[in-house]
């Protein structure tokens, strides 16, 4: 099996450059055609094949928007969508993922060195995850991958006390942690639980500011109330708070009272909110309290904060195979034995609801 082969879109000749730096930096990428619009796109793709299109959406001639709906419908392959409007948490990116893109990601730009890797990590990434999406034939062959840390770089491992966890109490907590696929699973999962569902925690890895607008758009769709946390938010019952672009978030306890800690910090598990550091947390201070729900992601951000939960007392779900559109966290926590349930997306809300109340 050979490379991934990618085909940047965007009408910068900087921005296709420097796409076409980073991407070829990665020995298991190869960027086989660049376009500076959607009808540049079109030709070249009767000549080449791409396995994943980076496609941004302001371009003259035909928007990013219209093209990929063109794709989807006519021939779909894994689309990224890569624009500036994702640090705005534009409307118009949400509905890209409603039209069938992948991954979203901002458009790299200049700032310092760690940014810029981070960057690469975050971009190499999302082109891995959606070469692995369940849209197309993919290849099985492993890439290179980045040295990454654990959740240790922003929670330290506990003792072998089990730390402020409370017994088992009436109140409880629904963790979740989502990536590739899981904005639209979310929003299934969210839309099917009651107005009484115990307080909600959701890692969604995202773009910085697109997590506002995420988390508006399902709150207009659901029964329970769904806002992006701020820091020192006390969870509620009824509520579901998301963790912001580039912010790790903890779940605490001061008294009865579980709230989130916003912290900034290293990529942990290359990503930056961490469902590993929000696991590991709600190991700590949740324990038994807590059910635990990893979704549909590349890569195994989650497995090891699972089993950390579920050490102290709390009982997993996973997202069955059949229903993720990559299975891949899932699957890691399933491997390191840290889930009690493997159930598909359309039921995972009641049986999430039932064991929390």
């Amino acid at each position: 099996m050979g490379k991934i082969r990618v085909m940047v879109v965007d009408d910068s000749a900087v921005v296709r450059n420097t796409m076409t730096d980073i991407l070829m930096s990665d020995p298991g990428i190869d960027v086989i055609a660049t376009a500076a619009d959607p009808f540049a796109a079109a030709k070249k793709m009767q000549e080449v094949a791409p396995d994943v299109i980076t496609l941004d959406i302001e371009m003259p001639r035909m928007d990013g928007l219209t093209f990929l709906r063109k794709i989807m419908s006519q021939h779909p392959i894994p689309v990224v969508i890569c624009s500036s409007l994702a640090t705005q948490g534009s409307d118009t990116v949400l509905k890209c993922l409603e039209y069938g893109a992948v991954e979203i990601i901002q458009k790299p730009r200049v700032g310092t060195r760690q940014f810029l890797e981070e960057s690469r990590i975050r971009i190499t990434d999302a082109i891995r995850a959606a070469a692995r999406a369940k849209l197309k034939k993919v290849s099985a062959e492993p890439v290179a991958v980045q040295p990454k840390l654990s959740a240790d770089a922003v929670i330290p491992a506990a003792t072998r006390r089990k730390g402020n966890a409370m017994p088992a109490t009436t109140d409880k907590i629904i963790a979740v942690g989502a990536s590739t696929g899981g904005t639209e699973a979310l929003k299934v999962f969210l839309e099917a639980l009651p107005p009484d569902t115990p307080g909600v925690v959701i890692v969604q890895h995202m773009p910085e500011k697109f997590t506002a607008a995420f988390a508006q758009r399902l709150n207009g769709l659901c029964r329970i109330t769904v806002r992006e946390a701020q820091n020192n938010d006390t969870v509620l019952r009824g509520q579901a708070l998301i963790a912001p672009g580039n912010r790790h978030m903890l779940l605490k306890r001061s008294g009865a009272r579980y709230y989130v800690e916003l912290r900034d910090g290293p990529l942990v598990s290359r990503h930056r909110p961490s469902v590993d550091v929000l696991f590991r947390s709600a190991a700590r201070y949740g324990g038994a309290n807590v059910v635990g729900v990893i979704m549909t992601g590349m890569g195994d951000d989650g497995a090891k904060g699972m089993k950390e939960m579920k050490e102290s007392g709390a009982f997993n779900i996973a997202q069955d195979e059949a229903s993720c559109v990559v299975f891949g966290m899932p699957q890691e926590a399933i491997k390191v034995g840290a889930v009690d349930s493997v159930i598909s997306l359309t039921k995972l809300a009641q049986e999430a609801y039932r064991r929390a109340k």
